[in-house]
């Protein structure tokens, strides 16, 4: 007796298993490169911010390079950035110290306002229960004096991890301006030979694209910065050097640093000058968003990166839900190095085949 003939597999289940499996390979190396990442992310920001250093600072060094010798062209320019970095946070620093009797002074009558407007229409607040909640505030603050204290030991701590990471990246940008091309060299030499060719192209493509995006991204924050800087200045609202500075920090998270850097710009101008400059700093968030996003972004980025503002926007949604604020920097350039290889490498073998 024969056994009976088992049914036919179905080709859709067949194909869906079969790419079930490929997912799940994928998922788990995926997985597997976060959690190694996840032990090791200070050196995987310091190489990270080593590379933005790099294609902030390989073009000055190489023009440098052309009269003096290029040890001497990569600490000139490494040293004049530090320097002028150092500068803009004193300048910072000074303008914060300067305004801070006079900040003190009217926030406290700011709050005072606000307390105003809250118990006038619309809102129609008791002015027990705002009192109340200022109570509420000092009580927690009192009762959880420890707890901050702890706090603050961490922050130091984790202030110490800042500036290691800063002294590695820092150090790996040295040998990256001053050799990257030899370094990349090297390892596609020490690369299967088949694949020689493609580490060559994906390469070329990433650095093209991470270089384009870097550069992209800082004009377009040095121009947020500027008009914040400039319409926080003429509408009086203090701090307006280090909301500026904020503003620039922010706009390297695309599509949400630069509103919530705002936000903050406007809570300051509420506590300080009133709700109608606040409601002007609004309004002011509305209209640099649509120039970053219809003018800035489209001119200066749109060769480098090409991705669609959905994209975007998912992109660093996961990257902050996965590595906090630094995977929300990381992951657009992230993502458009992975496109423009896969991109590369797709027009290589279309190019081949023809």
């Amino acid at each position: 007796m024969q056994p009976p003939t088992p049914a036919p597999v179905s080709p859709f289940l067949r194909t869906a298993a079969a790419y079930a499996w490929r997912l799940l390979a994928v998922g788990t190396a995926v997985y597997a490169v976060f959690a190694l990442l996840g032990r090791f992310h200070e050196i995987g920001v310091a190489i990270f911010l080593g590379l933005v250093i790099t294609a902030l600072l390989r073009p000055p060094a190489d023009v440098a390079a052309r009269v003096l010798p290029r040890p001497v062209a990569v600490a000139l320019t490494l040293i004049g950035s530090v320097v002028l970095v150092l500068g803009l946070l004193a300048l910072v620093g000074e303008a914060v110290a300067g305004e801070r009797a006079t900040l003190v002074r009217e926030f406290r009558d700011g709050v005072d306002r606000i307390e105003q407007w809250l118990q006038r229409p619309p809102f129609r607040l008791n002015a027990d229960a705002l009192s109340d909640v200022q109570t509420r505030i000092g009580q927690f603050l009192s009762s959880h004096r420890s707890t901050l204290a702890s706090e603050a030991l961490s922050g130091a701590s984790h202030l110490v991890e800042v500036f290691t990471t800063l002294a590695l990246a820092l150090f790996c940008s040295v040998f990256f301006i001053h050799s990257g091309d030899r370094q990349w060299a090297w390892l596609q030499d020490q690369s299967p030979s088949r694949m020689r060719d493609r580490l060559g192209i994906g390469g070329r493509a990433a650095w093209r694209t991470f270089t384009g995006y870097t550069h992209g991204i800082v004009l377009v924050a040095a121009t947020n910065a500027i008009l914040v800087g400039l319409a926080l200045w003429l509408l009086g609202v203090p701090l307006a050097l280090p909301l500026a500075l904020l503003e620039f920090l922010a706009a390297f998270v695309p599509l949400i640093g630069s509103p919530v850097a705002l936000a903050v710009a406007a809570v300051v101008a509420l506590a300080s000058e009133g709700p109608l400059v606040a409601g002007i700093v609004v309004a002011l968030i509305v209209v640099i968003g649509q120039i970053e996003g219809h003018v800035l972004h489209p001119l200066v980025m749109s060769w480098a990166v090409r991705l669609h503002p959905l994209v975007v926007a998912i992109s660093v949604i996961a990257g902050a839900i996965a590595a906090g604020v630094v995977g929300a920097v990381v992951a657009v350039p992230l993502v458009s190095v992975i496109w423009s290889v896969r991109t590369a490498l797709r027009d290589t073998r279309e190019a081949a085949r023809e």
